[in-house]
């Protein structure tokens, strides 16, 4: 084992150490913890319970992963956020390989060494099939976040490069991995039992084994859906086996993280780590694009009303700014960043309001582009995985599709799609709730046009998958839609079109040579270029 890969473990053992204090001094109400004797930097002897937390809680709790994958690549990719000077990577397409390779680096040393480790240690236990099944599916949904990034990928042999068994582990089809994924999350779900070992201390479902068994077969429509340009027989009998296994049935069997009210830093994934990633500077730089404020809009969204403000900054306070939403909206209207623009783009003259409690002020440039409001932000914002919304809206896409009827037809789950996205705001603090009425409305505003179908249900999924932008993101160069007009900046982007994958490390060309530069020729493009498509990704 080289240098660089002694650093990581290294660095996972102590970080392990620090997660296991922080369990036992009450991370998100877990009551017990297994035997805390246990030396926790021997991962052989690690409970793989405590193995399941660590992954959960770094999904979406690690700041460095959250705020390169997210709030630099994606979401400035499908044009939801914008106007920071990170989102340029994302936005403009500035090439960037250290943020692209963050997610490997990371999962593989951290995550993924770790999940596989408790998986092949809980399989040999009989007291605790649950357990090894749920590990099952959260192994699933890790390696599906990568390849869905990178493509052909280390998975058969994955942990083994940190072991002295394999050094270069050989990256797999992503074709295969998919099948893999199906076999699992099949075999998983339908062993789960909820009379046998209770797996309390998990983070997603405390142990509700009904819960799990709905969230694996979601994930497996979700990932059959991603088929439909590249095999769509397949696609459409994955996806009917998922439904008849039972997917979500409602907004209280969405898979998500309850965060604590803690700002994260680099060690500590207790709070939201997305959230930490737009909200860590001296005052928040990350705007709204214009294009997704405009899509909101013109389609009278009410959403728009509640997550789209306009704020006095209060440095290294953000929760304690002033809403001066009403003041300045009467003035410029639902203003963002254009997209391809930085936030000092498009100057914007001052002019002045009057606030209560403060009296007159100057509302400047920047404070005239639209911010997220502070729920969707907050330190203890939970992190949606996956909703009952996006499997409704994949349901009506599946029924559209290939003419079904999954317990009604393409309208019906529409329907039900937009209704959940819209309460969905309410499991944040905070969080509003969006009225019958309102919904009502909504619905009768955008019914489905004949020949705009397909268009009109993946708007839907771009706008309930805001804040999850690598869901986001696969699900755009799945469908291509909403149909985006690239980013490009002059003197600023590298390609000018919108990238369809995550390069590859450096690392892996320097010690996986042989393995890397067989995934890059799969690819079909001549160097390890963001501009080529994954397997699923069919022109």
């Amino acid at each position: 084992m080289n240098k660089q890969k002694r650093t990581r473990m290294k660095r996972y053992y102590n970080f392990l150490v620090c997660l296991c204090l922080l369990m036992v001094a009450g991370f998100t109400g877990c009551d017990d913890f297994g035997d805390m004797n246990t030396n926790p930097t021997q991962s052989t002897t690690m409970d793989p319970a405590l193995q399941l937390v660590q992954v959960q809680a770094r999904f979406s709790g690690d700041l460095e992963s959250n705020e390169r994958v997210s709030t630099f690549l994606c979401m400035p990719m499908v044009q939801q956020l914008g106007g920071a000077w990170a989102c340029q990577y994302g936005g403009f397409y500035v090439k960037q390989q250290q943020y692209m390779s963050i997610l490997w680096e990371l999962n593989y040393t951290n995550d993924i060494l770790n999940l596989s480790d408790a998986v092949s240690r809980a399989k040999d236990d009989p007291k605790r099939p649950n357990l090894y099944n749920i590990l099952r599916i959260m192994k699933v949904y890790l390696f599906a976040r990568l390849t869905d990034l990178y493509g052909d990928i280390p998975y058969s042999e994955a942990s083994a490069g940190y072991t002295q068994k394999i050094v270069r582990p050989k990256y797999d089809k992503q074709e295969d991995i998919y099948n893999d994924f199906f076999k699992e999350l099949t075999e998983a779900s339908t062993a789960l039992d909820a009379s046998k070992d209770n797996v309390s201390n998990e983070q997603f479902y405390k142990g509700d084994i009904a819960k799990w068994k709905k969230f694996a077969n979601s994930l497996h429509l979700r990932l059959a859906m991603r088929l439909v340009k590249r095999d769509a027989a397949k696609a459409r009998a994955e996806a009917e086996k998922a439904f008849q296994r039972g997917v979500f049935a409602s907004n209280d069997d969405i898979c998500k993280m309850t965060h604590a009210d803690i700002l994260n830093n680099y060690a500590d994934v207790r709070g939201n780590g997305l959230s930490a990633s737009i909200t860590q500077g001296e005052v928040i730089a990350y705007r709204y694009n214009q294009v997704f404020l405009d899509a909101l809009r013109n389609t009278n969204d009410p959403r728009l009303n509640h997550i789209g403000k306009y704020y006095i900054d209060k440095p290294y306070a953000f929760m304690e700014r002033t809403d001066i939403t009403t003041e300045v909206k009467a003035v410029v209207g639902i203003t963002g960043c254009k997209n391809g623009d930085f936030v000092w783009d498009d100057w914007k003259n001052t002019f002045t309001i009057q606030v209560p409690g403060i009296g007159s002020y100057d509302v400047g440039n920047n404070t005239q582009k639209m911010q997220l409001a502070n729920f969707l932000i907050a330190n203890d914002a939970p992190f949606l995985h996956l909703t009952y919304a996006e499997t409704e809206l994949l349901l009506a896409e599946a029924c559209f599709r290939w003419g079904l009827n999954l317990n009604g037809d393409f309208l019906a789950h529409y329907n039900r799609g937009i209704e959940a996205a819209m309460k969905q705001l309410s499991l944040y603090p905070g969080g509003p709730q969006i009225t019958d009425a309102e919904i009502s409305k909504y619905k009768s505003d955008n019914v489905i046009d004949q020949g705009k179908e397909l268009t009109m249900i993946n708007h839907q999924l771009w706008v309930a998958l805001f804040m999850n932008g690598p869901e986001a993101y696969a699900n755009w160069r799945r469908t291509g839609f909403p149909v985006l007009t690239p980013g490009y900046k002059p003197g600023y982007s590298s390609v000018n079109t919108i990238p369809r994958r995550f390069e590859y490390p450096l690392s892996e060309k320097e010690q996986n040579a042989e393995n890397y530069n067989k995934a890059v020729q799969a690819i079909n493009v001549k160097e390890n270029d963001w501009t080529g498509r994954v397997w699923w990704d069919k022109e």
